[in-house]
């Protein structure tokens, strides 16, 4: 009976879901990670942790995704039979057959790749869908909570991070309980600086941009970008350094500029998390991802993150109970693209 089920869920999508192996992945603008998902019992569950073959590419090795793809799959052991089906999730928007990468120079057609890889089905993703979806499964020890706060059960949730760019997505729950996962762009709304010292940086940084997003602070980018406008407004010198350069001298040499620098990142960053927690009513919870805030756990919770999540004015009240968390799942992208995967091939 279950192989006649499977035959028939693959004729509904169009293929048959007869290989061992979907192909799964996280890309964002800096690193391509890949991996295999297991296919088989799709009727009732997926060991969505059984991911193989996991690796990581850097995407600016590469001149296409194509390339990217292919290399990958290339390095697995003959064993293995080659995927027909996949689910990548990507940090841009993918509504549309060509794909236009935001913080690479990758563009591409979701056809097009489909055909020269050789896949019998091929669905991107937003990297925050992608997140968002793998939440539920989440561990307790996947998450360290940031401040106080209780989540209500199928309540609204939101992702965000911040890495290479700044991603946001969130998670909705029907009347039955079945997640549905909303992807977005809302790393890129305008910036509204709250002090004196971000309106500083804000008045920098727009002689640079015409439009000065959240992105541009609340990132990997955004970093190195503060840095510069307050070491301009310390020293009338134009300086930049690496974002990882700059984390580095403030959790360990604790020199002033830096500290200062990544202290703002992380006040814009609460400011950023507790709008969307209101945008979309998170009481569920904000889960926080990227390639950043793992990294320097305890430097969040002395920072004014939850303060400024918080301060909403006459919303104060309205988010104070809603729990912040970092994600500290290892890769979450790739979880979500195979519970994604699994919900494609299972319907």
């Amino acid at each position: 009976m279950a192989d006649i089920y499977h035959e028939f869920i693959g004729i509904f999508w169009g293929f048959r879901v007869d290989n061992q192996y979907g192909l799964v992945a996280d890309i964002g603008g800096t690193n391509a990670r890949f991996a295999l998902a297991p296919l088989h019992d799709l009727a009732t569950a997926v060991h969505l942790r059984d991911v193989v073959h996991v690796a990581t590419l850097s995407v600016s090795a590469f001149a296409t995704i194509d390339d990217a793809i292919m290399h990958y799959l290339n390095c697995l052991p003959d064993s293995i039979e080659r995927p027909k089906h996949a689910v990548l999730a990507i940090a841009c928007p993918t509504d549309q057959d060509t794909i236009q990468m935001t913080n690479t120079d990758w563009v591409f057609s979701v056809s097009a790749v489909r055909s020269n890889v050789g896949l019998d089905s091929l669905v991107f993703i937003n990297d925050f869908y992608a997140v968002a979806s793998a939440v539920p499964s989440f561990t307790p020890s996947e998450t360290v909570a940031i401040g106080e706060g209780t989540p209500v059960a199928n309540a609204p949730l939101v992702v965000t991070g911040a890495g290479t760019g700044l991603g946001l997505g969130a998670l909705v729950f029907d009347a039955a309980g079945h997640p549905i996962t909303i992807q977005g762009e809302g790393g890129h709304i305008h910036f509204a600086p709250l002090d004196d010292e971000e309106q500083y940086v804000f008045d920098y940084l727009r002689q640079k941009h015409h439009r000065v997003s959240v992105e541009r602070l609340v990132s990997g980018q955004g970093i190195e970008n503060i840095f510069e406008a307050l070491h301009f407004k310390s020293n009338g010198v134009h300086l930049r350094l690496k974002a990882e350069k700059i984390s580095e001298n403030a959790l360990v040499h604790q020199d002033p500029i830096c500290v200062q620098a990544l202290l703002m990142f992380c006040a814009i960053f609460g400011s950023f998390a507790g709008d969307a927690a209101l945008m979309y009513g998170a009481r569920g919870g904000v889960y926080l991802g990227g390639g950043i805030l793992p990294r320097m756990i305890p430097f969040v919770k002395q920072s004014q993150f939850r303060a400024r999540f918080m301060a909403k004015a006459r919303l104060s009240t309205f988010v104070m109970p809603i729990p912040t968390y970092i994600i500290t799942c290892t890769q979450p992208g790739l979880l979500g693209a195979a519970v994604v995967l699994r919900q494609k091939l299972a319907m």
